[in-house]
């Protein structure tokens, strides 16, 4: 199913996508009880930075799985959606019953990964579908798992084709699903999505809300209307944010000092770093990444 590396470079604990021997390069779908009789659980409950999708569904039970350091509690008929490069920790699977479906991003052909905003770091990790969304997801998801454990009923490439295309339509219904309303939400206006692109570019370079106006041409009032506006904080609080995510999970799954955390992430100091995260967090770094560390371990 996976198989894990360090990157050394960042010195984060990583998991690749390794297809089973056999089957087609780049997806897997298997149930949470398959899940459960292959990964030990104390593995599962350990943090992991995969370089590849998770969809999990549940059909009976519930599951509450932590992603980016927030919790997420699942129940029959909702979807947990984790991106690469997402940090993931499981919780008891001991009473969940569903499915898990891994996927490369390079799996999916490029209009299907442009209209399901497959690369979109900042799309929702939980999803509850309405009615009308929930039996044609069902239905997707029980056609791709069909398809997945039918190998050899077809020729490799023809089966391939096939679950590129089953899950196509998945993650297009997923990502497009009804809004509470019946009406389609509204899309987060250019301004918004130019600055949250830029802060996801350069939030290692500066945390200055005037930067980004400058590059993109914008008054700081304009950025902070708009960010309000889509995603309910203001400019500067959501490139606080961004910085504050980037040094948990380097904390948190990374054995670097502060101090060179604090380089990575555009600090003058250690020092400046520690009081920036302490006012943010209400934790001093190393507090943090003792009492992340120590829950890990309890698991």
């Amino acid at each position: 199913m996976v198989k894990n590396r360090h990157d050394a470079e960042r010195g984060i604990p990583e998991v690749s996508f390794s297809a089973p021997a056999g089957t087609p390069a780049g997806v897997e779908v298997l149930s949470l009880a398959d899940l459960r009789h292959r990964v030990p659980a104390e593995r599962l409950a350990v943090p992991q930075r995969p370089d590849f999708h998770h969809l999990t569904t549940l059909s009976a039970g519930s599951l509450r799985h932590t992603v980016d350091f927030t919790g997420h509690a699942l129940d029959p008929g909702s979807w947990l959606w984790v991106r690469p490069g997402q940090v993931q920790q499981w919780g008891d699977l001991t009473h969940a019953e569903g499915t898990l479906i891994l996927f490369r991003q390079d799996f999916l052909d490029p209009a299907t990964t442009a209209g399901a905003r497959v690369e979109d770091p900042h799309a929702p990790v939980l999803r509850r579908p309405l009615p009308e969304d929930a039996a044609p997801l069902r239905l997707a998801a029980d056609h791709l798992t069909t398809e997945f454990h039918a190998l050899g009923h077809l020729p490799l490439e023809i089966h391939t084709a096939a679950l590129r295309h089953l899950l196509a339509v998945l993650v297009l219904r997923l990502a497009h699903l009804t809004a509470p309303a019946g009406s389609p939400a509204p899309a987060p206006d250019t301004t918004y999505l130019r600055f949250r692109d830029a802060v996801e570019q350069d939030f290692a370079r500066t945390r200055r809300v005037e930067d980004y106006a400058e590059a993109l041409g914008y008054s700081p009032r304009t950025l902070s209307r708009a960010t309000l506006a889509a995603a309910g904080l203001g400019a500067k609080e959501f490139i606080d944010r961004r910085v504050v995510l980037e040094a948990k999970r380097l904390l948190a799954h990374s054995d670097h000092s502060a101090a060179r955390i604090a380089d990575r992430l555009g600090f003058s100091s250690a020092t400046h770093f520690s009081k920036y995260f302490h006012h943010r967090t209400g934790q001093t770094p190393i507090a943090f990444r003792v009492m992340v560390r120590g829950h890990t371990a309890r698991h």
